[in-house]
């Protein structure tokens, strides 16, 4: 299982860019959001995969803090998907108002929005 994880977060990698390597503004989009979910699984595999009890200590048990899961990865884990959520609305509501002006998704034919202001 350790080994399976970072394999596929590589391979989450390399699809991610493969797809915002693409002309089209559907390809991008879908790009950044499995770009997104290869950097959430980052961190889960970076933190260690741990099967401890979880992190509630029971007052009137003394209990050692070796045996218990670390919180901050999954906390960050959670962070990360706010931000990238918010990245990933913010990239759709960007592409889609791009493409009312240029009437376009081909990421190659922006090179031509300089004409539409001078026009």
């Amino acid at each position: 299982m350790e080994i399976i994880l970072p394999v596929i977060t590589g391979f989450l990698y390399a699809v991610g860019l493969f797809f915002m390597m693409h002309r089209s503004f559907i390809k991008l989009i879908i790009g950044i959001i499995i770009f997104a979910h290869a950097s959430n699984l980052f961190l889960f595999v970076a933190s260690d995969i741990a099967r401890n009890a979880v992190p509630f200590i029971d007052p009137q048990v003394e209990a050692s803090f070796g045996e218990m899961a670390d919180p901050l990865p999954q906390a960050m884990i959670l962070t990360a998907i706010v931000i990238g959520l918010g990245i990933q609305a913010f990239a759709i509501v960007l592409l889609k108002r791009v493409y009312y002006v240029v009437e376009t998704s081909d990421l190659d034919a922006l090179n031509k929005t300089d004409q539409l202001t001078h026009d």
